[in-house]
């Protein structure tokens, strides 16, 4: 098959434009990144270098593809970059794009959180996103893949376990909730590929379930501190501190809000529903590279 693979050479992008070339298929990666090129090739693929909220471009590269593969690239939190602004742009190419080129099947990388815009924070974007290329004519088949939460967001919590010795966040406790490795999502975005599209459907990705007790202990075995503790503070006071390491206020409120999805249980309450059978990357697992990086970097800053 001809897939098209936007997200350059990301943590979720590369293992699956590799998994597709080991396939057989004939794989284009889309990046802005012109030193890029070269590593995408190496991989066996082909490299498109351009602007995804270019809808020329993105329409020349689709055509001719069976399969495209879309995603938005996450915005930097400490700009005053809009996340709902910067990706409607960017899913409003994809929609053009696809049009074009008469594209038939969509795999789109979505979110939890994404069947709702109220109560889950940042990640209504998500739903705003999926919404937008649901306009599509009915005989564009999309499959929106839905993961929970990515172990590497788990590096946010370095700073304050330097700093302060514990995991600070505005939520917290005993109750299981799912993460998941890019590794995983690439696999399973891989074997959704080869089965039949019919349609829109969602599926959801997770590696593992652990509660913030257990995330704290995980980690703080794998780094040397079996004393680790989660501590779970108000939003007000998780909200002054992103501000005061400079994130930018939207994108703070953003994420207090998310968090307190997770507390009163609207973040999870379509995964709940649509539970998937959890993959292989453990917590465990992804606590050994936490390690790594929490101790090749002293002064770790998670911006």
């Amino acid at each position: 098959m001809k897939i098209v693979v936007t997200g350059s050479l990301g943590r979720i992008s590369k293992p699956l434009a590799k998994e597709l070339v080991q396939k057989g298929n004939s794989v284009t990666v889309i990046s802005s990144d012109t030193e890029r090129q070269k590593e995408i090739e190496e991989l066996g693929a082909i490299a498109a270098i351009g602007n995804i909220t270019d809808a020329g471009f993105l329409a020349t590269t689709f055509t001719g593809a069976d399969i495209v593969y879309l995603m938005e690239p996450p915005p930097n939190f400490f700009t005053d970059t809009d996340t709902q602004v910067y990706w409607s742009d960017i899913a409003n190419a994809y929609v053009k794009a696809i049009q074009l080129s008469q594209v038939k099947k969509v795999v789109h990388l979505s979110s939890i959180g994404a069947h709702t815009r109220e109560g889950v924070g940042m990640l209504a974007a998500h739903n705003v996103v999926e919404t937008i290329l649901k306009q599509l004519p009915t005989d564009v088949s999309i499959k929106f893949m839905r993961p929970v939460g990515f172990y590497y967001n788990m590096f946010a919590f370095m700073s304050s376990i330097k700093s302060q010795g514990i995991i600070v966040q505005n939520y917290g406790g005993d109750e299981k909730e799912p993460w998941v490795s890019p590794l995983d999502i690439a696999a399973v975005i891989a074997e959704e590929m080869q089965k039949p599209f019919d349609g829109r459907t969602v599926r959801y990705i997770a590696s593992d379930e652990v509660s913030p007790n257990e995330v704290a202990h995980i980690l703080g075995q794998a780094i040397g501190r079996p004393d680790l503790k989660w501590v779970s503070i108000t939003d007000e006071d998780m909200l002054k501190g992103m501000l005061s390491a400079g994130m930018n206020a939207g994108a703070a409120k953003g994420i207090i809000d998310m968090n307190a999805g997770r507390r009163t249980g609207v973040l999870y309450e379509d995964y709940n529903r649509h539970k998937p059978a959890l993959s292989h990357v453990k917590l465990t697992d992804f606590a050994k590279e936490f390690a790594a990086v929490y101790h090749a970097n002293p002064n770790y800053s998670n911006h």
